[in-house]
């Protein structure tokens, strides 16, 4: 049997990586190939088209790099043709993977979409253009699935993979050891994105809001955890120029999150990771000025980060735009770091949001749901 994946960035290698992981423990000679990156490589995907510097968002920086973006998927395609998949699996990376489950599904390849696109926050029209696309959306959220089953959908809700993935791999004792880090000195971990754009625009105000927390908290350490996307020397570039010191890492990261204070991390799957782990954010964001004026139409619910979006309600910091600038972010971040109250509160309110994720075994029941389709595949063409 032939599975091929399709991923665009970091968290997407991750959670290929992880059903490739179960495909193989559940079908041990299954061919699994398709475009992702090193931690999908590791756990036996062969990565045709690797994703380093593919991840791309918002609606200007997509048109700019249209050319790129249907080259990519040209080549796809034409993989498409040569191994004849039984299932093409399309992770996250929405608009990317639905014009490519388009034309799997023109090809007669099954689709199965796994993280697939939060039309529950904006443009639920396109709940219905995914139902008529993909033969199963793998949904991680409650709310996720109830969209996508009125759109028409087959959908089966998995939980959300995390629960298995997010959880640390040493004691805290050895984690501070392997990091050379000092448990009486508060740690704030920086976490700009796994694209160059979102470094490019979020790790400068990161660095100017460390070096104002630097001056009220002159002991505090700050570790930035490497996506594998993302070049050392770019993020070396960049730290240069500021006067605060940064380690970088490139494993253990939620070991790491278990021995934050605070993290400052650019809004997406990371802010989930370090709410598990039970870290108090401060989320930041910025897009191209059209981007965000289009999406403050077209987003229909009130908070952009995760962890507020499954709590229901704020429950840590979001900054946007102009708000997310370095005095702004160092003054929630201070607020986590000095005031017990919060921080205790905050703490609570994410034990919440873990708990709402579900339980454990989602990777399991996605890989499952795979081999499901792929199954239905064979079975009609012999």
């Amino acid at each position: 049997m032939k599975i091929m994946l399709s991923v665009g960035e970091a968290s997407g290698d991750m959670h290929g990586a992880s059903v490739a992981a179960a495909l193989k423990l559940l079908q041990p000679d299954i061919e699994l190939f398709g475009m992702g990156s090193k931690a999908m490589q590791s756990a036996g995907v062969r990565v045709d088209y690797d994703i380093a510097g593919q991840g791309i968002m918002g609606l200007v920086e997509v048109v700019k790099n249209l050319g790129k973006l249907f080259e990519l998927r040209d080549k796809l395609a034409a993989l498409m043709d040569k191994e004849r998949p039984d299932a093409l699996v399309v992770i996250d990376y929405a608009d990317f993977n639905m014009r490519l489950a388009k034309i799997a599904k023109a090809k007669g390849i099954p689709v199965v979409s796994y993280i697939c696109p939060s039309a529950w926050a904006w443009r639920r029209s396109r709940a219905k253009g995914v139902a008529g696309t993909v033969d199963k959306v793998a949904a991680i959220f409650p709310f996720e699935a109830e969209v996508y089953e009125a759109a028409g959908a087959d959908v089966t809700f998995v939980g959300h993979p995390l629960v298995d993935i997010v959880k640390p791999a040493m004691t805290k004792e050895a984690a501070y050891e392997h990091f050379t880090a000092d448990q009486n000195r508060p740690l704030v971990l920086l976490m700009p994105g796994s694209r160059q754009q979102e470094i490019v625009k979020l790790l400068p105000v990161m660095l100017g809001a460390s070096q104002i927390i630097r001056k009220r908290l002159p002991d505090c350490q700050f570790f930035l955890p490497v996506a594998s996307t993302i070049s050392q020397a770019i993020l070396q570039d960049i730290i240069g120029s500021y006067q605060v010191p940064v380690t970088l890492t490139t494993d253990y990261t939620y070991d790491l999150m278990g021995l934050a204070n605070a993290a400052i991390a650019a809004s997406g799957t990371a802010t989930l990771e370090t709410s598990i782990m039970g870290a108090p954010t401060v989320i930041i964001y910025k897009l191209a000025p059209l981007t965000y004026f289009l999406g403050k139409f077209l987003v229909k619910i009130p908070n952009i980060g995760l962890p507020n979006i499954i709590a229901g309600r704020r429950i840590v910091p979001e900054l946007l735009q102009d708000d997310a600038n370095p005095e702004n972010i160092a003054a929630e971040t201070l607020k986590i770091l000095t005031d017990s109250q919060v921080y205790t509160k905050t703490q609570a309110d994410l034990a919440e949001v873990k708990a709402k994720l579900g339980q454990t075994g989602a990777v399991k029941r996605v890989a499952e749901v795979i081999l499901e389709v792929a199954c239905r595949k064979k079975e009609v063409t012999t």
